[in-house]
C-alpha cells in the first residue's frame, strides 16, 4: 500500500541509483493531501455543467502552504518542450528542481477529502526527483521495441479486418429477419452493435498506430491504412494525429492538455462542483452519486468524443475551442502560439476533410437507398460503440480520484507520460478476448504514452521493462474496469491546487466511492 490510515510516503532518491525490485526507499516521510474530482460536467441538466464540455480558463487559487523538503541534487533541472513531438533520445525531462525551488518541491500534502482508487495514493507519493530522464527511461526498454514490423502491423490488421466484416456479414444476413426500423428488434440490434463495436475498436487501435507511426517504416502505406480506416471511422486523419501528439507531449497538464482536462474548482457554489452538491443534497449521498455518475458516464461515452471533434471539449484553455474538420480555432486562443493547427497544419486539416466528405456522401447515398434504420443498424450503433471504447480508453487512463494534474510550472514530459495508468483490460472477459481484440492498447498504456513509435505488439516488453527498472513510478490499478469507470464517474469532477498538484476533493463522498 502507497498510503495506509490516510498517509502518504515520499521516497527521497538520487536519480543515479539502480531502480530494482529488491531496493528499499532511503528517506521517508509522513504526507497529508486532498483531492478532486474531474468532469465533463452535466452539459444538459445543469446550466454551470455547460462549462464542463468547453476549454476553461484557470482560476488563480491560493495554495496550501506547505513543508519544505529539500530534495536538491545535481541532476540537471528539467528541460522544455517546444517542438511539436518530443527528442526522447536526448530529452532530460524527469529529475530533479533547482535548489532554488526546493521549497514547492516534495512537501507535506493535505489528504482530507481525497479517495484512494486501486493506486492507494501512489501516484500521489511521488515528488519530481522520483521521475528519471527520459534517456534513462528509454535505455531500460529493448531497443528492438521500437522498430515496427510492416508484415506484422499487417496481420493484425487483418485479424481486425476479417472480425469486423464477419460481424458485418451476419449483420446484413439479420436484416430480412429482424426488421431495424421495428422497435420490438431494438434490443437485438444493441447486442449486435456492442459486438461489432468491439471488434472494430481494433480497427481505431490500428489507425491510431499509423498516426503515431507505430504501424510501418513506409510511410506511404502507413499513412495510407491510418487515413482510410479514420476516414471509414468519421475522424479526421491529420487534424487527429495533430492533436493527439499534442495530448502525448501534455499529458495531465491543466493549461495546455488536450483530452480529459479537468475543471479547476472556483467554489463550493460554482460550476461542475455545485452540480454535483445539488444532486448530493437533493437525492441524497447514495442516489446522488449515482444519478451524477450516471450523467457523467452518458456524456462521456456518448457524446464525449463527437463533441471533442466539434468543439475540443475537455481540452485545455490555451487553444481555445477547436474543430477538427477546420483549420482555424472557433475562439480566439489563451495562447496564440500554441493555437492547435499551425502552418502546414492548415493545409492538413482541410486534406484529412476530403476522406470525411467522401464518407459522409456513401452514409448519405446509402441512407437515400435503404433508409435510415438499417445505416444506423449496421453502421451507426457500432461506430457509437467504438466511440464509447475509445473515451473510455483514453479516459481511464489518464484519470482517477487519486491520480494529479499539473500547471506549467510543474509540468514535464515524462512526468505527464508517467502518470498514465495500465488497468486490467485483460480480466474484462474470462478469455482475455477484448483485450486481444483491441490489441492491449490499454493494459500497456504507460510505454506507449512515453515512447507513441512502440508498436502494440512490442509494448508488453516495453511495459515489463518499465515495470522492473522504475516500479516505484510505474501506475497499475488492479480495480475491475467497470467499477473504476464508476468511481471516476462518480469522483472526477472538479480540481483544487495544493501544493504543486491538482487534485480531486471528495469530502464526506469518500465512502460512496
Amino acid at each position: 500500500c502507497f498510503v495506509h490510515r490516510r498517509c502518504l510516503t515520499f521516497q527521497k532518491k538520487s536519480l543515479s541509483r539502480t531502480h530494482t525490485r529488491n531496493e528499499t526507499t532511503a528517506t521517508t516521510i509522513i504526507m497529508t493531501t486532498s483531492f478532486k474530482t474531474l468532469a465533463l460536467s452535466a452539459l444538459i441538466i445543469a446550466p454551470s455543467s455547460i462549462n464542463a464540455f468547453t476549454p476553461r480558463s484557470l482560476s488563480s487559487r491560493s495554495s496550501v502552504r506547505l513543508q519544505p523538503l529539500n530534495v536538491a541534487s545535481s541532476t540537471p533541472a528539467p528541460t522544455n518542450l517546444n517542438d511539436f513531438v518530443p527528442d526522447l533520445k536526448g530529452q532530460k525531462s524527469g529529475g530533479t528542481p533547482p535548489p532554488e525551488d526546493n521549497e514547492k518541491y516534495g512537501a507535506m500534502i493535505d489528504l482530507d477529502g481525497i479517495a484512494f482508487s486501486g493506486l492507494k495514493g501512489q501516484a500521489l507519493s511521488l515528488s519530481p526527483g522520483d521521475f528519471p530522464p527520459a534517456s534513462a527511461l528509454r535505455a531500460a526498454i529493448p531497443k528492438e521495441c521500437f522498430t515496427p514490423d510492416t508484415t506484422t502491423s499487417l496481420s493484425y490488421l487483418s485479424v481486425s479486418l476479417i472480425g469486423t466484416a464477419i460481424c458485418t456479414f451476419l449483420g446484413i444476413n439479420l436484416l430480412p429477419v429482424f426488421d431495424p426500423s421495428n422497435l420490438l428488434f431494438a434490443p437485438i440490434w444493441a447486442a449486435y452493435s456492442a459486438v461489432t463495436g468491439t471488434v472494430a475498436m481494433g480497427l481505431w487501435v490500428l489507425a491510431h498506430e499509423c498516426g503515431h507511426g507505430a504501424f510501418s517504416k513506409d510511410k506511404r502505406i502507413q499513412d495510407s491504412v491510418g487515413y482510410v480506416l479514420h476516414s471509414l471511422l468519421l475522424v479526421p486523419y491529420y487534424s487527429w494525429q495533430r492533436s493527439h501528439a499534442v495530448h502525448h507531449k501534455y499529458t495531465n497538464h491543466m493549461e495546455l492538455g488536450e483530452t480529459h482536462v479537468p475543471e479547476p474548482k472556483t467554489g463550493d457554489d460554482e460550476g461542475s462542483y455545485a452540480s454535483r452538491k445539488f444532486f448530493v443534497d437533493t437525492f441524497g449521498k447514495k442516489t446522488g452519486m449515482r444519478v451524477w455518475g450516471g450523467i457523467q458516464g452518458f456524456l462521456h461515452l456518448v457524446l464525449g468524443w463527437p463533441a471533442y471533434l466539434l468543439i475540443g471539449a475537455t481540452g485545455g484553455p490555451a487553444r481555445g475551442m477547436t474543430n477538427h474538420f477546420l483549420a482555424d480555432p472557433l475562439t480566439t486562443p489563451d495562447r496564440p502560439d500554441k493555437e492547435l493547427f499551425k502552418g502546414p497544419w492548415k493545409e492538413k486539416v482541410w486534406k484529412s476533410d476530403i476522406g470525411i466528405g467522401a464518407t459522409v456522401g456513401a452514409l448519405v447515398a446509402w441512407t437515400a437507398c435503404h433508409g435510415f434504420a438499417e445505416v444506423m443498424a449496421l453502421y451507426g450503433g457500432p461506430l457509437l460503440i467504438v466511440n464509447a471504447w475509445l473515451v473510455l480508453y483514453t479516459w481511464l487512463q489518464h484519470t482517477d480520484v487519486d491520480v494529479p494534474h499539473f500547471s506549467s510550472d510543474d509540468h514535464n514530459y515524462v512526468k505527464g507520460a508517467l502518470h498514465t495508468i495500465d488497468r486490467p483490460y485483460d480480466k474484462l472477459d474470462p478469455w482475455g478476448l477484448i483485450d486481444f481484440l483491441h490489441h492491449k492498447i490499454g493494459s500497456t498504456h504507460v510505454a506507449h504514452h512515453f515512447d507513441c513509435t512502440i508498436p502494440h505488439y512490442k509494448a508488453q516488453a516495453a511495459t515489463d521493462a518499465i515495470k522492473e527498472k522504475f516500479p516505484e513510478i510505474y501506475l497499475y490499478d488492479p480495480t475491475p474496469i467497470p467499477q473504476a469507470l464508476w468511481r471516476v464517474c462518480k469522483g472526477c469532477t472538479a480540481v483544487e491546487k495544493r501544493g504543486e498538484k491538482w487534485v480531486w476533493n471528495n469530502k464526506g463522498l469518500e465512502d460512496v466511492l
